[in-house]
């Protein structure tokens, strides 16, 4: 991705980059070389990341991209070679699974900018983004059938809801990749840009973002996280629950405020 604009100070992680600006965490992944692809210390850094910026107040927004050529590549195989590395099983529960869902549990928005590549893990990690802008040149590759595994991290849960049971099946069985292109057309990224036009595609979607009551897209993120797995009355309550906490919020005066006196909104996350 381009340059963002200068960044304030922020944490360092190991293997990846972090940077916050007018309200945006930029999350990147930076193991060029491998393709992004995850070694144990790129998973705590991504862990770490993500549960920092959703902690930081200043904070308003989420970009997850990548350095180089990919997303991510997935699980780095060659540390599947280790003497004494984790059981799979392991790994999931203590490393991919708690990404996973400190993404989903988040309550900034999470924009995932997919620069290439984003096979295995790596595309279960876009897939567990709330939004996806994808350059051109990226694709999504389940290829865990390629070395006799199911897909994972989330991907056999997230895939179905975003672009169908039927392409989902077709991803996972087969391992065909699925082209930006065809991704838009399933409804997996949001929009298709060129390579050079990434990051400003996906600055401007995260700073849209950033303008809008942080407290009513939490809330908003919540009610579509579990819609799925209620029923329709219970979906119908959800809402009104969550809506009567928006409604008392200060942000919610000030939208009406805005609205009423024909200025934006200047929202406070209060």
């Amino acid at each position: 991705m381009a340059d963002a604009p200068p960044s304030s100070v922020a944490p360092s992680f190991a293997d990846l980059r972090y940077e916050v600006t007018e309200g945006i965490a930029t999350i990147t992944l930076d193991r060029p070389d491998a393709l992004n692809a995850f070694t144990l210390a790129l998973k705590r850094s991504l862990l770490a990341a993500i549960e920092a910026a959703d902690a930081d107040p200043d904070v308003r927004a989420i970009i997850l991209t990548g350095a180089g050529r990919a997303f991510s590549a997935g699980q780095d195989l060659r540390e599947r070679l280790e003497p004494d590395v984790a059981p799979l099983d392991v790994e999931l529960r203590e490393r991919y699974n708690p990404i996973v869902r400190a993404m989903r549990g988040a309550t900034k928005p999470i924009v995932g900018a997919i620069n290439g590549i984003a096979a295995g893990a790596g595309a279960s990690v876009a897939f567990a983004c709330d939004l996806r802008v994808a350059s051109e040149g990226a694709s999504f590759l389940l290829a865990f059938g390629r070395v006799g595994l199911i897909p994972d991290s989330g991907a056999t849960w997230l895939l179905p809801r975003l672009v169908g049971p039927a392409k989902a099946a077709e991803m996972a069985l087969l391992a065909e990749p699925l082209s930006a292109v065809e991704a838009e057309r399933f409804g997996l990224v949001a929009r298709v840009v060129p390579d050079a036009e990434l990051a400003g595609a996906a600055w401007a979607i995260a700073t849209r973002l950033a303008g809008l009551a942080p407290r009513a897209l939490a809330f908003t993120k919540r009610a579509i996280e579990t819609a799925a797995s209620l029923s329709f009355e219970a979906a119908l309550e959800q809402e009104a629950v969550l809506q009567g906490e928006a409604g008392s919020t200060a942000d919610h005066a000030e939208g009406i405020a805005a609205f009423l006196g024909k200025r934006p909104p200047v929202f406070h996350g209060e």
